[in-house]
């Protein structure tokens, strides 16, 4: 099924955002490695408080849990579509309609070698560690993921937003007049 734009289908991948593999894992073995030093200081460091043991025993366990939910979400990839983005778990992050502008510069609000995406209205908020998340009327995407997916996606995006499609690109000609 075509949109009405007569562009790419609504499925059809317009670029994608994929979680490095080695940035990745070395995420995810810090936050391992983190989560079981909190957990032997706390048996092994002369913490003799019950309540700070506990403290300390919780804190490591829940930096184990954000590995986890870490290695779960990176699974994934970002995706755009001339519908939108979306993860490819499913979860739809916005509409390309929704979509005021992208930020890509060295002082915008964004994760690791990714950009932020302002929408026009705020939409539910919502985290995928390592790979998005979305606060208001902002997405941030990127953290384990490549600079230049990101500089593909966002270009893409500005493209899109300036009202062309794949078949009707600019040339060069007509963006030196």
């Amino acid at each position: 099924m075509t949109n009405d734009k007569s562009g790419p289908d609504d499925d059809e991948v317009l670029a994608a955002m994929a979680p490095s593999a080695y940035r990745r894992w070395m995420a995810i073995g810090m936050l391992v490695i983190a989560g079981g030093l909190l957990i032997y200081v706390a048996f092994n460091d002369g913490v003799t408080s019950l309540v700070w043991k506990t403290i300390i025993v919780v804190g490591g366990a829940g930096v184990l849990v954000l590995a986890d939910r870490l290695r779960r979400s990176t699974e994934n990839a970002i995706v755009l579509t001339s519908a939108g983005l979306r993860d490819t778990g499913g979860q739809v992050l916005c509409l390309l309609d929704d979509i005021e502008k992208v930020e890509r510069g060295a002082f915008a609000f964004k994760p690791s070698n990714g950009l932020l995406v302002r929408l026009k209205t705020p939409a539910r908020a919502g985290w995928a560690p390592g790979l998005w998340w979305r606060f208001g009327r902002k997405i941030g995407i990127g953290g384990v993921t490549s600079a230049a997916q990101a500089k593909v996606m966002s270009d893409m995006i500005t493209v899109y937003k300036a009202g062309y499609t794949l078949d009707k690109l600019p040339t060069l000609e007509s963006l030196n007049k």
